[in-house]
């Protein structure tokens, strides 16, 4: 087993590093650091996700990683949003297959070994408003990924899908999100995404949105 692999083993609950930790858990010069990277890249026993992200070869991994937990090192700043998070919510029965997120820079669209990532540039004033930070086991660098609410992700859907809503109806209808999951919103909860976004199509369907619930 390479010395890199044990290293990891020890300090990665799931498994994932980036190069940013490798500095941490490693000392001595960066040749040093990148000639055990190296090594356990040609050994197979590391595989490289992404530019400076890097995961064990799955017959070390004590546990699968979340692929959540990737897209933000992947393309940054970023959240995850759209029909992720409302999977993640329960508020979207379908599965989702791609890990799709909102962010400032330009959309992008990724292959890894753990699934696709595609990112969406989504304008806003204050782009983390209505965004948590969610904690997997061990709570730390590889195992927390930022994720926007239910209604932020459906703010982030009408725009990047370009679909023209003034109601929670085609919400029900065409994403089949639960009446309950709706009803269960306060209207005040609107107003900081209403006022977060310059898109007429987004405040509007959120106007909408609030209209309803106020019936």
């Amino acid at each position: 087993m390479q010395r890199l692999t044990e290293i990891v083993l020890e300090k990665s609950v799931a498994g994932a590093f980036s190069l940013l930790e490798l500095s941490r858990w490693v000392g001595g010069t960066s040749d040093r650091r990148f000639g055990l990277l190296k090594r356990a890249l040609k050994s197979g026993e590391v595989i490289r996700i992404h530019r400076g992200l890097y995961s064990l070869a799955p017959r070390y991994l004590r546990r699968k990683p979340d692929p959540l937990v990737f897209a933000q090192w992947i393309h940054g700043p970023s959240y995850i949003s759209l029909e992720t998070a409302l999977a993640y919510h329960g508020w979207i029965p379908e599965a989702v297959y791609a890990v799709t997120s909102a962010c400032m820079d330009r959309a992008r669209e990724f292959e890894t070994p753990f699934g696709h990532f595609s990112f969406t540039r989504i304008p806003q004033k204050v782009f983390y408003t209505d965004v948590t930070r969610m904690e997997n086991r061990g709570g730390q660098g590889m195992e927390s990924f930022l994720m926007a609410s239910p209604l932020k992700a459906l703010a982030d859907y009408i725009y990047a899908r370009r679909v023209d809503w003034a109601s929670t109806r085609p919400v029900i209808e065409s994403l089949r999100v639960d009446e309950g999951s709706l009803a269960g919103i306060h209207p005040e909860a609107l107003e900081p995404l209403i006022d977060n976004y310059a898109s007429r199509r987004v405040r509007r369907f959120l106007e909408g949105v609030r209209k309803d619930l106020k019936r």
